[in-house]
């Protein structure tokens, strides 16, 4: 005997039909697939029977997977002292006797030095960073005529410059100076110190530039293709040179750190955000007593491993 329309259940709902207000018979208080779906949560897929064949219900939320904590601040304009404890080359705990430093030009078995001469390649069609003399990329390397005769300890290579350094300390740079990264007089610098000044002329809370306008007549260097011999202060000699985007770092044999170029984002360490293209020398650094040994540029950032002194 079937089935009349009143008493029917619903094909969708699985309760009675209109009329009625109880559950058909042979059906659930609830949706079958809210049953199957609980049978399945509680003892797993072989619990189901095979009449629960209806799709599991869909009202439930996936749990939101918990987002990546934030990343550390790092920079500023004035440099922030990091300890790390030294590990010995075979990994052990402990800090191991530091190595005997080398003396300039001398490899680690008395042999002379790796870099006898300096051959470059690369793109050189824009800022001269190559040093041959011409804005012309080279596929192949090719010798620096004009460091050809003078042996080469170290060199680094920035954004759009590059700069090495002689066994006898010299510093050469060439390449793009459009930040005064070559440490050389930069127009587009001086223009710009012109505008701040200019701006800040009816400021009292501006505080003053350490630097002086160019004077009258400079000759301003823009690209530089040729290396340029350049002269620290005091006659200083290199031991250590690095390149970012737009600045560039050194490090004395006597310890000190000498930054200039670009310094947007504190990258020169002078406790200020001003670009130089003058070699200025960490202050911070000689206050607290710390001599610089490496220094490494990243784009937009300035790395050095300073020697603390002994209690």
């Amino acid at each position: 005997m079937g089935l009349t329309a009143a008493t029917a259940p619903s094909a969708l709902t699985g309760r009675a039909g209109p009329g009625s207000c109880t559950p058909g018979p042979g059906t659930a208080a609830g949706p079958p697939g809210d049953t199957a779906l609980k049978l399945l949560l509680d003892h797993g897929p072989a619990s189901v029977p095979a009449s629960a064949g209806a799709a599991p219900s869909r009202r439930y939320r996936r749990r939101p997977r918990p987002l990546p904590p934030a990343p550390p601040r790092h920079g500023g304009p004035a440099p922030r002292l990091v300890r790390l404890r030294l590990q010995p080359g075979g990994g052990g705990g402990g800090a191991g006797p530091r190595p005997r430093p080398l003396a300039a030009g001398v490899g680690p078995r008395g042999d002379p030095p790796c870099l006898a001469r300096l051959e470059l390649r690369g793109r050189g069609d824009r800022h001269g960073q190559l040093g041959h003399g011409t804005l012309e990329s080279v596929k192949e390397p090719r010798l620096v005529e004009a460091l050809a005769g003078v042996p080469m300890q170290t060199v680094a290579a920035g954004g759009w410059h590059s700069a090495s350094v002689s066994e006898a300390g010299d510093l050469y740079m060439w390449g793009w100076n459009e930040s005064g990264q070559l440490a050389l007089p930069s127009k587009g610098l001086a223009e710009e110190q012109a505008q701040d000044e200019d701006a800040g002329a009816g400021n009292a809370e501006l505080p003053p530039r350490q630097e002086q306008p160019a004077a009258e007549g400079t000759a301003f260097i823009s690209i530089q293709a040729f290396p340029a011999l350049l002269d620290l202060p005091q006659d200083l000699e290199v031991s250590k040179v690095s390149c970012g985007s737009r600045h560039t770092a050194v490090i004395t044999r006597g310890g000190e750190l000498y930054t200039w170029g670009w310094g947007k984002y504190g990258q020169l360490g002078h406790r200020d955000n001003a670009s130089s293209d003058q070699p200025r020398r960490v202050e911070h650094l000689v206050a607290e007593g710390l001599q610089a040994e490496e220094v490494v540029c990243g784009l937009w950032t300035t790395y050095v491993c300073v020697l603390e002194p002994e209690p």
